[in-house]
């Protein structure tokens, strides 16, 4: 894990601090390819340059946020935004369910939507896998 994520945790309250720190290892076991930085202010993680998912403390919990996360089709993640993202959030540590997580986290590296090159496409998504 980066140091500056390390700083963002210091900063949060115990309990989200134990929900983040959950989160980040559960991604760097699953994900140790991909580069963690802070990215916007919060923690994300990246496949190729790619953002694939990242957390941030919101005013009531925890938001994990998936960049592709519509695409998996998976119940437990609901829209966020205008493109492809999708995500949850925790209040409380034991609400993670680490199979869930898990899972969302395969399909993160399976299926990618190319946020990396939208500024360039002037907006529009493509299909990376």
């Amino acid at each position: 894990m980066q140091p500056d994520t390390e700083t963002y945790h210091a900063a949060l309250l115990p309990g989200d601090r134990e929900i983040c720190e959950l989160l980040a290892r559960d991604i760097a076991a699953v994900l140790p390819e991909a580069e963690n930085k802070v990215w916007h202010g919060h923690p994300v993680w990246f496949l190729d340059g790619n953002p694939v998912v990242g957390y941030s403390k919101r005013k009531h919990g925890v938001g994990l946020l998936f960049w592709s996360g519509r695409s998996f089709e998976e119940e437990g993640l609901k829209k966020e935004g205008s493109f492809e993202a999708a995500g949850t959030r925790y209040t409380e540590a034991d609400q993670v369910k680490t199979e869930d997580l898990r899972r969302w986290l395969g399909k993160a590296r399976e299926i990618q939507w190319d946020y990396q090159n939208i500024v360039r496409r002037k907006g529009r998504l493509e299909r990376l896998k």
